[in-house]
């Protein structure tokens, strides 16, 4: 999107779905090691596989994390001097994400607001599970797009 018109256009149109996205044991144990939640539910499959699940399942907040790189595939902004993560809103995390399990994004742009010299964007983000009807997250992002 290089012009707010274009961004308008945009707002109330899903986007997507993207591609599937592996979330492995190497990921997990990787997002383990990065935020030292290290709990046996995520980085012990033995133990997991006698859990509540029957395997290790991948952390909400790894999940989470990957909205972003998965939002590449599905919308860019090439507008304004800077694109910053202004904050999450809604974030619930409906179906857990086992291990080998494939994950992709949808987004819909919920709206554009003026805020000073910038702009407010709303964008509803859900995070499909492969063989799930329960997605694995869902949340609204809030992108500020500096204008000046």
């Amino acid at each position: 999107m290089r012009t707010r018109e274009e961004l308008d256009a945009l707002v109330g149109v899903e986007l997507g779905p993207g591609p599937w996205c592996m979330v492995d044991q190497e990921r997990i144990d990787r997002f383990a090691l990065a935020t030292g939640d290290d709990q046996w539910i995520h980085v012990d499959p033995e133990r997991a596989a006698d859990g509540p699940y029957g395997s290790t399942i991948a952390h909400g907040y790894l999940t989470l994390s990957l909205m972003s790189s998965l939002a590449t595939d599905l919308y860019r902004f090439d507008l304004g001097k800077a694109r910053l993560n202004y904050g999450l809103d809604r974030v619930r995390f409906p179906a857990p994400v086992p291990v080998d399990s494939r994950v992709r994004l949808r987004c819909t742009i919920a709206g554009v607001a003026p805020r000073d010299d910038a702009l407010l964007v709303p964008i509803d983000f859900t995070v499909d599970l492969e063989g799930s009807e329960r997605p694995a997250c869902v949340a609204r992002k809030m992108s500020l797009v500096l204008l000046a």
